[in-house]
């Protein structure tokens, strides 16, 4: 089993998939960011997929890093809802590489962020919608995951 990244979709299509309405550009477009909720603030790279939100910081290389980041998946489960994942046969490794502590604190600096807005939102009296708790949810995971991997 193996990646294969020319198996990604193309990104236009992807991020319009996952209902994202794109400005106008030839490379980069600017969106509503998914992860804080904020307008206009994240930008997409047409060409490579490469993606970051000018607010909170969430950002990755791909359609594949989005993918993981916006579902909460690990690399391969990821890959392989994308297609890019091809079965040769072989199984799948069964313990992959930890990521590398500055992914972990990528990591960590996200979700800690979009839950210090909700905090504040709810402080301020705002009501969380049912996507807001679904995603304050994911965050804990993927805290809590950093926290087995590193403890």
């Amino acid at each position: 089993m193996g990646f294969e990244r020319d198996r990604l979709p193309d990104p236009q299509s992807y991020f319009e998939a996952q209902g994202l309405k794109l400005g106008r550009g030839k490379k980069w477009v600017t969106t509503a960011c998914t992860f804080h909720r904020g307008s206009d603030s994240m930008r997409i790279n047409l060409h490579s997929g490469a993606w970051v939100c000018m607010a909170c910081n969430a950002k990755g290389g791909d359609v594949l890093a989005y993918h993981m980041a916006l579902h909460g998946l690990e690399f391969i489960e990821a890959a392989q809802e994308l297609g890019a994942w091809v079965d040769d046969g072989r199984p799948a490794p069964t313990n992959p590489a930890p990521f590398t502590p500055r992914q972990a604190l990528d990591v960590l600096m996200t979700e800690v962020n979009l839950i210090a807005i909700a905090a504040g939102n709810v402080a301020q009296g705002v009501t969380l919608s049912n996507n807001d708790r679904t995603r304050l949810m994911q965050a804990a995971g993927r805290v809590l995951r950093i926290a087995e991997v590193y403890q």
